[in-house]
């Protein structure tokens, strides 16, 4: 009864994001916005597994992926029309459709009604370039015990688990396994399973599911990857802060943005097509790069300095209240941005929503070489 759900487009009716409409489709800033956030992440993580160490890295990322975990996969379930599945047939459509429009490589292999396979191929998205190289056994399999061995207990059914076959941080050509509805009530530590010694059929992909493309112009895509790299900086910052503590997490929080803020500078300027100098032109550049990633931002330049506002911050409007530490370490991607465009130039927080302020407000001035 299953086989035309199996194979079936997803309903046209879905939406996981609104369409771009052409007074906000930036497709180059929206695409900056992704490099940065993406490299946060993946930069973050490292900064966690050299600094802190192995186990309290593999913490962040299982909080990551379970905070992630319950606040999107059942409504994801809904919105990509997959909720009359068979529970692992739709656990394994879900990862493939919802990683698919984030941009990431991923397969998706159907077996029976009670086991279905999801594969990551490399290159994977997450440990970008060769950051994988960083990145022990543990917290791969924190990602998997936080998100996939999960699902089972959000959709009420204790037999459900999933069954990991291969890790491409220990050499494996893919992160792949399979969910499965087993005959028995699974025990929490039997949730995650590993089984080397088995291997994903090989993907179809006239068999696998597929979002109409009527509905996904490739504007409406930019945002969504946009949108899909910033999700994961909501979510890993505030729990750095919670695993280390301000002191300890936004430190390390912080230190990461700033690098990545560096790094990423001179390919943000490609993509945006060039920032010009001194403060006014990074202000406009800033000013642009926030209003990209959904934030009011606006600037007002005097004869003293050059400044920039916003109201709004999208990136956390959901966590609600947050410690202080959370916005000291994201400002941090901006003050590495400006010492790369000019190690002279003053990046300062002059207003701060989060401490009572009705805006928050950077001023840029120039001090002498």
């Amino acid at each position: 009864m299953f086989a035309a759900l199996r194979q079936r487009p997803v309903n046209e009716s879905v939406r996981m994001d609104s369409p771009t409409s052409a007074q906000d489709a930036d497709s180059a800033v929206f695409s900056a916005v992704e490099r940065v956030y993406h490299a946060y992440l993946t930069g973050l993580i490292l900064m966690l597994v050299t600094r802190a160490g192995t186990a309290r890295a593999a913490d962040v990322v299982f909080e990551t992926f379970r905070r992630q975990q319950r606040a999107r996969f059942l409504p994801g379930l809904n919105k990509l029309g997959l909720v009359d599945l068979p529970h692992a047939v739709a656990c394994a459509q879900y990862h493939y459709l919802s990683n698919q429009v984030g941009g990431v490589k991923v397969e998706y292999v159907y077996e029976n009604d009670r086991k279905a396979w999801v594969r990551y191929p490399p290159p994977r998205w997450i440990w970008s370039g060769t950051a994988i190289c960083g990145i022990p056994t543990e917290v791969s399999r924190a990602m998997l015990r936080g998100w996939h061995a999960n699902n089972g207990v959000m959709l009420n059914n204790p037999r459900l688990g999933f069954v990991c076959t291969g890790q491409t941080v220990d050499g494996q050509p893919g992160l792949e396994g399979y969910y499965r509805e087993f005959d028995r009530d699974l025990a929490p530590d039997e949730r995650l399973q590993f089984s080397p010694g088995e291997t994903c059929p090989p993907f179809r992909a006239e068999l696998a599911p597929a979002l109409p493309p009527a509905n996904w112009p490739q504007a409406r895509l930019r945002k969504v990857l946009r949108n899909y790299a910033m999700e994961y900086v909501t979510s890993i910052v505030p729990e750095t802060i919670k695993v280390l503590g301000p002191a300890e997490g936004g430190r390390l929080a912080a230190a990461a943005a700033r690098l990545v803020g560096m790094q990423t500078f001179d390919e943000v300027c490609e993509l945006i097509g060039g920032v010009a100098p001194g403060p006014t032109g990074f202000a406009t550049a800033m000013a642009r790069l926030l209003q990209g990633q959904g934030d009011d931002a606006v600037v007002e330049q005097t004869a003293d300095d050059v400044r920039v506002r916003q109201s709004n911050w999208r990136l956390m409007e959901e966590r609600g209240s947050l410690h202080p530490a959370a916005f000291d370490a994201w400002n941090e991607l901006w003050v590495g941005a400006g010492l790369a465009h000019d190690r002279f130039m003053r990046l300062d927080v002059t207003q701060r929503r989060d401490r009572g302020d009705p805006v928050w407000e950077w001023r840029l001035t120039r001090g002498r070489p």
